[in-house]
């Protein structure tokens, strides 16, 4: 039936496991198509957490995951917020700790995940007509580290988060730093801006 098995052969020790690289992740130019940027959610897996998971459980996630945002999710796919490394070490979980009484291992993703109402996002077919320069002038106004890129509901579809634009790797693909005007989004930050 079958003629020729395929030849097998021994692992060598130091055998490492292919890594995903988003589409694009080569050096970019200003002038370049603004898709070339943004990480294709059809091509690459999002990598998602649940909102009851603790918060140093997120932070491994996130490290062996080589990111440094998680999409909040309960009921896949449907998204309910983002976590992203700066959310994990900046004063948000101390406040929390101090407020409540806790201790950090007692925080959850849910106690400082960014909700989906608060994120910023861009339209696909506008990226898709877009250039890099777009994108970096849109990072400086915005003043976020992550912009998800929504494409429009089909009559087969609600809408749906198609892609994500990453400040961190458009600095790495440019070869250069996005100098940003942080915005305060909540009045927690723009009490603590004015302190």
């Amino acid at each position: 039936m079958h003629d020729r098995a395929l030849a097998t052969f021994r692992l060598p020790p130091d055998t490492c496991i292919a890594q995903a690289q988003p589409a694009g992740s080569g050096s970019v130019t200003l002038d370049a198509p603004a898709l070339q940027v943004m990480t294709d959610l059809t091509q690459v897996k999002a990598a998602t957490v649940d909102p009851k998971t603790p918060l140093h459980i997120a932070e491994q996630m996130m490290i062996h995951q080589a990111v440094r945002m998680l999409f909040v999710v309960s009921q896949f796919p449907c998204v309910e917020g983002l976590i992203t490394t700066t959310d994990l070490l900046g004063e948000k979980p101390m406040r929390l700790i101090g407020q409540r009484n806790v201790r950090h291992e007692e925080l959850t993703v849910a106690d400082i995940m960014s909700d989906l109402s608060m994120l910023d996002a861009i339209d696909f077919d506008g990226l898709a007509k877009a250039r890099v320069a777009h994108v970096v002038e849109t990072f400086r106004k915005v003043g976020r580290n992550h912009l998800l890129v929504v494409q429009n509901a089909t009559p087969q579809s609600p809408p749906r988060i198609r892609g994500v634009l990453s400040r961190t790797q458009l600095e790495r693909q440019l070869g250069v730093s996005i100098a940003a005007v942080e915005v305060a989004s909540t009045f927690a930050e723009i009490e603590a801006a004015l302190l």
